[in-house]
């Protein structure tokens, strides 16, 4: 049976915000939470982004949920740290932490100083993290020379069992490409047509484990205010990539978005004032085959969406189920 989650944005909610928000989501019923691992916000409208890393730790302990978040190892971040981070918390909390893995975006990255590589480049380079970071949470001391730097690392505080490591793809290209390492794939709400091409690219290449999808969402009780919230917050993540990859700065995105329509906002973030239409969208992704739907309600305000959804979305969707 597919598990509902709570997705956290680090981008647009403090720390503390954002805490007290996923001790709700599990009592309200929501069964999972992941989160977002950015050194910036896409917009300055959504105006935070602290370090997820340390909001884990106090997360788990405050929830008894599963959690995951994305990380893009290789420039902002070394491997062998990504390494110790995810066995110290699997450590501490065995069999509820998972990583998604990814190539970053550049909004996040260039803040080393450091060159934003060509795609193909950035892909060889979470290849190499990979197998850094699997080879560590599998006792090993590592050495390794290529486009990242090891010298003779070793974690000592290791998980019994070492954790999930999942691929994160929104194209078909890097779902089959993920296939070959990777224990799942997440990926985000598109299209029906497009999330089949991702999943089947993904199983025709082997790829192994469960699937998880991030559903970017709008609900307030009225229609024109779910439509306000998602053009205001998350009209800056409308673009496909490169775009999205390539832009820098916070001005970037608000720049190129400042004409982008609520039409066009649509287009990604389900919005519907109507909670049986949100049932209705998300059981339709559950039927795709996704074992995981983390739901990330983009207004900044999270209580009434975490009431609202837990009253009557939740419950909708396991009756569905059963």
């Amino acid at each position: 049976m597919t598990v509902y989650g709570f997705h956290a944005s680090h981008e647009q909610i403090h720390p503390r915000e954002l805490l007290a928000a996923v001790i709700h989501a599990e009592q309200a019923g929501f069964a999972a939470a992941m989160c977002s691992d950015h050194f910036s916000p896409w917009s300055a409208r959504q105006g935070q982004s602290g370090f997820a890393w340390a909001w884990l730790g106090a997360a788990m302990q405050a929830t008894e949920l599963p959690f995951g978040v994305v990380n893009a190892p290789g420039q902002r971040y070394h491997p062998a740290i990504v390494a110790q981070a995810i066995g110290t918390l699997a450590a501490m909390y065995p069999g509820r932490f998972w990583t998604a893995l990814g190539s970053g975006e550049a909004s996040n990255e260039h803040i080393t100083g450091d060159r934003w590589p060509r795609k193909e480049v950035r892909n060889h380079r979470l290849r190499e993290c990979v197998e850094v970071i699997r080879a560590l949470l599998d006792g090993q001391e590592v050495s390794h020379d290529g486009l990242v730097t090891v010298d003779r690392a070793r974690l000592w505080t290791r998980p019994a069992d070492p954790p999930r490591l999942v691929g994160a793809a929104v194209s078909p290209e890097t779902a089959g490409w993920c296939a070959g390492w990777a224990d799942g794939l997440i990926t985000v709400n598109a299209p029906h047509d497009t999330l089949r091409r991702i999943i089947d690219a993904y199983r025709d290449a082997g790829g192994r484990g469960e699937l998880a999808l991030q559903v970017h969402l709008s609900w307030a009780p009225e229609e024109d205010q779910a439509a306000l919230i998602a053009h205001d917050q998350w009209r800056g993540n409308v673009f496909s990539p490169p775009v999205c990859w390539d832009l820098e700065m916070t001005d970037h995105f608000d720049g190129v978005s400042e004409h982008v329509t609520p039409e066009r906002v649509g287009e990604v973030v389900d919005v519907s004032a109507d909670l049986g239409r949100h049932a209705a969208l998300l059981h339709g992704y559950a039927e795709l085959g996704f074992d995981q739907i983390y739901l990330h309600h983009v207004g900044q305000e999270q209580a009434t969406f975490i009431e609202a959804f837990g009253a009557k979305v939740l419950p909708q969707l396991r009756e569905t189920a059963g």
